[in-house]
């Protein structure tokens, strides 16, 4: 895959009208149904045009590779990832519901991934690129830093710094667990996230 320069995530041409954002949800709706269906090295560009609904050149007048439409897809992914979380830590406001919180980020980002396998294809192709890989890492700083921003408050003003690079690494941690926990047969893959789990509770126990 190509490196893509800047945020991997900008398009070829911003789309001005209606049907020109039309076309790019139809190009990424269709790439994320191919993936699910037959894996993301077997999808083509060509493919995509054309099961999308118009010719090839216009799959490439908006991206200009399929890293770009693997990193918008991405991009969409995390909008919503950012909105649970914000969802789910909205009310967190005593040291009393921190693990709660964080157990139900675990629960909730174990069962988006472990619910559609296009989701699955697309994190493992995201590790595969260097420049998706970074900018899946900036994302999940970006996460890390809204947990941690909103129970920071709550603890010794001494130990915050800690704090923050425990979640950060909590949070980009879990990723590959997910991953390991999904290439194991059910029952072990539940005891891989228990496990992790319980290493969460220890972790933010050290500063509650």
């Amino acid at each position: 895959m190509t490196e893509t320069r800047g945020t991997a995530t900008e398009l070829r041409r911003k789309p001005k009208q209606e049907r020109s954002r039309e076309r790019i949800d139809a190009i990424l709706s269709t790439t994320m149904r191919l993936i699910g269906e037959k894996g993301i090295d077997a999808v083509t560009m060509k493919e995509v045009g054309l099961l999308a609904g118009g010719p090839i050149a216009t799959v490439y007048h908006y991206f200009p590779n399929k890293s770009a439409i693997l990193a918008m897809l991405y991009e969409r992914f995390s909008e919503v990832s950012r909105a649970r979380l914000t969802a789910i830590i909205a009310d967190l406001s005593r040291v009393d519901d921190v693990i709660g919180a964080a157990d139900r980020l675990l629960d909730d980002y174990y069962e988006r991934v472990a619910s559609d396998p296009a989701i699955q294809d697309l994190q493992n192709a995201i590790q595969a690129d260097k420049a998706l890989q970074n900018l899946d890492i900036a994302e999940t700083r970006r996460q890390a830093n809204m947990f941690y921003d909103q129970v920071a408050p709550l603890l010794d003003p001494d130990r915050r710094e800690q704090f923050g690079r425990i979640v950060f690494l909590i949070f980009q941690l879990a990723g590959g667990v997910v991953r390991l926990a999904l290439t194991q047969d059910e029952k072990e893959g539940r005891k891989t996230i228990e496990d992790y789990r319980s290493i969460i509770h220890i972790q933010l126990r050290l500063f509650l």
